[in-house]
């Protein structure tokens, strides 16, 4: 199978056409200029060194040389798509936490984004082990499902913002009942992990009994805390801070009791994330001593590049048309 790594530079291919379109509208134009000297029944047998044949030849190899030079600055790639592996390791759901009260500048450059920093070191040193990703607000959405294409993961990633998910709120229970099923049906009771990244408050639920659940059905519950206890306001778009109806100014704290409960209820810990460390990998190393579960997975396998075949026809096809002459009476080419 082939595919273009950068599809974009395709549409250099569309200049061609417009290379006939402008050589045709040039030589009418200069066949008008010379209509305006004299009688071009006359002229032409005059003009013995112009060759219109020649200049098409010359305009159609250069269109195969550009045709040729925009496959290979595409990167075409051919191998295998999809390969089936084999491994031994953990799942892990991270449910990440994407509600107003993220935006809080707590950290560096706010919550959100140094939630999403951590997430994304984490899976450059993960090998085996199986990685889902869930979002949540008021709601929660699968944003990945789990899968060992750490590639993938550090894309989807990249997309989310406070507006992945439509409805406001912090539901931990529902963060939590997602992830339940969202792990692969192949995977052991004691290989599953879900690890909530959130600043826990104004949760609308009781997290604490579906972390209760989710032990009972051998997943383990871990909490990663972030913000602080003194709290910070939520900046919105506009430059001006989030107020509530009664004009003040909303300040969001990190609510460590009820993250510390939902971590015993289901079986784990509880972390506070640091600015420095922020505690993402400790959660990980420790879930890491579960029992690990053989699994097939299918990630994608690298290409070979082509690019190389298609820059040497371009090269040729480029040499050729500048040695080809566009005057009559001399060799064909220079």
């Amino acid at each position: 199978m082939i595919q273009f790594a950068q599809s974009e530079y395709l549409l250099l291919i569309l200049i061609i056409p417009f290379l006939f379109i402008f050589h045709g509208i040039n030589r009418r134009l200069r066949r008008k200029k010379i209509e305006k000297i004299g009688d071009l029944s006359i002229l032409e047998p005059l003009m013995q060194g112009a060759s219109r044949a020649r200049g098409w030849i010359k305009l159609i190899i250069l269109s195969i040389a550009l045709f040729f030079f925009a496959i290979g600055i595409s990167r075409p790639q051919l191998g295998a798509r999809l390969k089936e592996v084999e491994g031994k390791g953990i799942e892990i759901m991270i449910a990440l936490d994407v509600s107003n009260s993220m935006l809080a500048q707590d950290y560096s450059p706010n919550r959100l984004e140094r939630a999403k920093l951590a997430i994304s070191r984490l899976t450059d040193n993960l090998k085996e082990d199986r990685v889902g990703l869930i979002v949540f607000a008021g709601q929660a959405f699968v944003q990945l499902p789990i899968t060992t294409d750490y590639v993938s993961a550090k894309m989807f990633l990249n997309s989310i913002n406070t507006g992945s998910v439509p409805v406001q709120g912090t539901s931990l229970s529902d963060a939590i009942n997602l992830a339940i099923k969202s792990f692969s049906s192949e995977s052991a009771n004691s290989s599953r992990a879900v690890i909530l990244l959130t600043d826990g408050e104004d949760h609308e639920d009781d997290p604490v009994e579906a972390a209760k659940t989710a032990k009972e059905l051998g997943v383990f519950v871990y909490t990663l805390g972030i913000g602080s206890e003194t709290g910070k306001p939520i900046p919105l778009e506009s430059g001006e801070l989030l107020k509530d109806k009664d004009g003040n100014i909303v300040v969001t704290r990190l609510d460590e009791p009820t993250l510390m409960k939902v971590a015993e209820a289901g079986g784990g810990k509880y972390v506070r994330a640091g600015n420095s460390d922020f505690g993402l990998e400790a959660i990980v190393t420790q879930i890491r001593s579960l029992d690990k579960q053989e699994f097939k997975s299918v990630v994608f396998e690298d290409f070979n590049e082509q690019y190389m075949y298609f820059f040497g026809i371009a090269l040729f096809f480029f040499i050729l048309e500048f040695l080809i002459t566009d005057r009559r009476g001399r060799n064909f080419f220079r």
